[in-house]
């Protein structure tokens, strides 16, 4: 499967940078009516002539495709949640067919998407719209994109971004473990057996280059003391194909800075493969792009995720009778909450950072990646204690839980919150008992989701919970509706 960018060449780089479509992302995920080959051949005899009309062109021999919510008119005189359940509908895709030269990487099965922009699954998005799939009784659509999931590990080796070409050099952040456990909780234990062939996949994708004979190797990173911690990848030296001209301009500004521009491309990319796209978590000095280090970081949020996985892996061997796997993974599983504990832990400020790849010393920025250690309960109670204190004070807002405390104009920081990590620090608060605090920063997030639900007839990407006046801003593109995980974790919040 061929990414857009390679598949036209030449007619990729005019399309994307004569700004025919206001969104980059629109032409990687147009469909051509013709081969790639012969698109291009007639793209070369008709480019020579005088009044050669290149949207023209690419309108006639590609199919343009539209938001995912574009035909859906909402009824805001309906409850948030009788919304939500009318617009699963709308949101599933039927299982994909195989059109040549289009992005799509087919999937077997219905699927929901995020919405907007976003015509795709995406990997971590996927894991909070199930917990609302639950919530509604659609364990059917649950089934269905976990096996998706699946198939895709079993086709490539791992789970891309998204179920598109572009997005085959890297993946986001590892939830499949966490929706076996969540279709283990709908269908019973033997789940973790028939998943199991995946999961191994999953984890040596993630694992890969792990032997220790190198200190840096994909997405691992070995320590001077021989344990393993991990990291966001991707060896990819060029603009991301979806964000192309945007990340094109930015090769000039780099070189003004004195930052190497492939560096920087395989910086982005990676911030993309958090899922934190963009935020100054990443960035050196908290606010410029070309800054992004994000290959040099040891995510907190990361290395909880695969502590989890871990778990999981230990609990489908010893399903499947397997003693000595059984064993290997606990084993590892604890070795990596140790390292968490011993490195993550900022004794000073009382929460959970990032920590420099190199240093070993954690960065200055205060997340809510930070509370994941909470959602997995590594943290001792005491740890806990000081970051309930530290969110009440500082990261809790009149619509729910900030991400950052840095206004840096990135999407993913002050003053937006987005649903995945109002859920995550919810169940984290809960997991230590701090129960008032977790149920006030809910019911004021589910607040501001109705709010918005009943001025504008949309559920948001991402909301400004600072001050609910304004929309969210920052990144790239405009707030996207729909939309999946705030669709899910609104009802899931709801049932609780």
């Amino acid at each position: 499967m061929v990414s857009p960018d390679i598949l036209f060449g030449e007619l990729f780089c005019e399309v994307q940078l004569s700004r025919i479509f206001t969104d980059t992302k629109t032409f990687v995920d147009a469909v051509p009516l013709l081969s790639p080959e012969n698109i291009l051949m007639l793209y070369r005899a008709e480019k020579e002539k005088p009044d050669f009309n290149l949207e023209q062109f690419v309108r006639q021999y590609f199919d343009i495709p539209e938001s995912a919510t574009s035909h859906f008119v909402s009824d805001t005189s309906m409850t948030t949640k009788a919304h939500i359940e009318r617009l699963w509908d709308v949101l599933t895709c039927p299982a994909d067919p195989l059109v040549e030269g289009s992005s799509r990487l087919p999937l077997p099965h219905p699927y929901v998407v995020p919405g907007g922009r976003f015509r795709e699954i995406f990997y971590w998005d996927s894991y909070f719209t199930m917990l609302g799939l639950q919530r509604s009784g659609r364990n059917g659509l649950v089934r269905g994109m976990v096996d998706n999931f699946a198939y895709l590990i079993d086709t490539y080796g791992f789970i891309p971004n998204g179920n598109r070409t572009y997005f085959l050099t890297r993946s986001q952040p590892p939830f499949f473990s966490l929706m076996v456990e969540l279709l283990a909780e709908i269908d019973g234990a033997d789940v973790f057996s028939e998943y199991l062939p995946q999961l191994e996949k999953e984890y040596a994708y993630w694992m890969a280059g792990g032997s220790g004979d190198t200190a840096v190797a994909e997405h691992v990173v070995t320590l001077d003391t021989g344990g393993l911690l991990n990291r966001y990848w991707d060896p990819t030296p060029t603009p991301r194909p979806e964000a192309f001209r945007v990340e094109s301009e930015l090769r000039t500004e780099a070189r003004f800075l004195g930052v190497d521009p492939d560096n920087m491309y395989r910086n982005l990319r990676a911030a993309c493969e958090s899922g934190w796209d963009f935020s100054s978590r990443w960035m050196t000095d908290g606010q410029s792009i070309p800054y992004t280090i994000t290959i040099d970081i040891l995510p907190v949020d990361l290395n909880t995720l695969l502590f989890s996985f871990e778990r999981t892996l230990a609990k489908a061997y010893r399903q499947s009778g397997q003693e000595m796997p059984t064993a290997e993974f606990t084993r590892k599983a604890e070795a990596r909450r140790q390292l968490i504990q011993a490195l993550f832990w900022d004794d000073q400020a009382g929460f959970y950072k990032d920590v420099h790849g190199s240093t070993l010393t954690p960065l200055p920025a205060l997340t809510l990646a930070g509370v994941f250690p909470l959602f997995f309960q590594i943290a001792t109670f005491e740890q806990a204690q000081r970051v309930h204190d530290l969110l009440e004070q500082e990261f809790l807002q009149s619509g729910g839980w900030v991400t950052t405390l840095k206004q840096s104009g990135q999407q993913w920081d002050w003053p937006n919150g987005w649903a995945p990590l109002q859920w995550i620090v919810y169940q984290g608060l809960l997991n230590y008992g701090f129960t008032a605090t977790a149920r006030k920063a809910r019911d004021r997030w589910l607040m501001l989701n109705d709010k918005v639900f009943q001025v504008t007839g949309k559920m948001m990407e991402k909301y400004n919970v600072v001050d609910d006046v304004l929309v969210a801003g920052g990144g790239k593109y405009p707030n996207q509706d729909g939309f999946g995980w705030t669709n899910g974790v609104y009802l899931a919040l709801l049932h609780s």
